[in-house]
């Protein structure tokens, strides 16, 4: 997302023939931009007791805003609301980046703010138009806790084909970080959003990505935060790698990720995705995408445990999916999808039919 204005076509070249991979501090403009993005999902969920769940839900309305005071100078903000409505404490109204930016030269910059982490491909770039599935990557919310923000200070810049980022920012709270939330979402009920932060011990986050051949995307994060809480402590450790493929009519994702845990009964939590898709539309000589796909995902977050017990094999998912994408231009998709999810535990299957529409500007 933090890309998204300075360098609309950054997000607009994931699908397309070539992959442009320069900096969004290259593009200036001495005016206020408006932008955002959105996305209606129809999700039906078909359970091994015959029970079905139905749910519409216009996921995400996202705005963001930008303005640069000079070449050198700029300022990044997104503010999103989650399902609709904000009430008896349904839907969220978050604000995602707020950050001033400076770049004296394209080799090194400063921001600081709210910022997001800079881990795996999702929690930096999950516009709708950016992903094949109508839902994000289950990987990015067990594994990778998209969308993660926090208040923080980045150096960032780019050289010689790479882009770098180094980030010190609020850490996660290790009091939410019990088994059973572990268990069910990895990481993602230990982060602090930005609010009254904990800032007993900060996070320390580095990434680098080579995008110095055309269409591909690659690279690696390591993350380490020493958590304190009010009640308890834990020595967390992300490493992360991810890859991006989008040309000649290819798209080809892949992330991979680790984390591990110094405190508690698991250990470690693992996991991966890889979707690969090819765009027929060339075949038919027309401007519209029309993108099928298909997904394998494995995750695990009680990978290891100290018990090396039952836990180990309810924390064991698969899941595979099947769907197509079509994108009339490069900012709308239409999105439908089925899959099904594998528990190991007890090898019971959940069928998922997904249909959605997804927007960007």
């Amino acid at each position: 997302m933090k890309r998204f204005y300075i360098n609309f076509w950054l997000f607009l070249s994931i699908f397309s023939s070539n992959f442009i991979a320069q900096s969004f501090d290259e593009f200036f403009s001495d005016e206020a931009k408006l932008g955002g993005y959105g996305e209606l999902h129809y999700n039906v969920s078909k359970y091994d007791d015959g029970s079905t769940e139905k749910t519409l839900d216009f996921h995400r309305f996202v705005l963001f805003y930008s303005y640069h005071w000079n070449e050198q100078w700029s300022f990044m903000a997104e503010v999103e609301l989650e399902h609709n409505l904000v009430a008896d404490d349904e839907g969220e109204l978050e604000l995602e980046q707020a950050y001033v930016s400076y770049k004296p030269s394209k080799y090194i910059g400063l921001k600081a703010g709210v910022l997001l982490a800079n881990v795996g491909i999702i929690n930096e770039f999950h516009e709708p138009p950016t992903f094949l599935s109508v839902e994000r990557p289950e990987y990015a919310i067990r594994i990778i806790p998209t969308t993660w923000f926090g208040n923080g200070v980045s150096l960032f810049g780019n050289a010689i084909g790479f882009d770098y980022v180094l980030t010190l920012m609020e850490g996660l709270n290790p009091d939410k970080l019990k088994q059973e939330n572990i268990l069910r979402q990895g990481l993602r009920s230990g982060r602090q959003k930005g609010f009254q932060a904990n800032a007993k011990s900060g996070m320390l986050n580095g990434r680098i990505n080579y995008t110095g051949f055309p269409g591909l995307l690659i690279g690696a994060s390591l993350t380490f935060n020493n958590a304190v809480g009010d009640s308890s402590s834990n020595k967390i450790m992300i490493f992360e790698g991810h890859l991006k493929y989008a040309a000649n009519n290819v798209i080809l994702t892949a992330e991979f990720g680790r984390i591990s845990y110094d405190e508690g009964e698991i250990k470690t939590s693992q996991g991966f995705y890889v979707d690969l898709g090819y765009n027929i539309g060339n075949f038919f000589e027309i401007t519209t995408q029309v993108i099928p796909f298909i997904r394998y995902t494995n995750y695990n977050t009680a990978q290891h445990t100290v018990s090396d017990g039952i836990l180990e094999e309810a924390g064991s998912i698969s899941k595979w999916l099947i769907g197509v994408s079509v994108m009339p231009f490069e900012s709308v998709a239409f999105k439908l999808d089925y899959g099904q999810r594998t528990v190991k535990l007890n090898d019971s299957k959940t069928d998922l039919i997904n249909v959605g529409v997804g927007y960007m500007f």
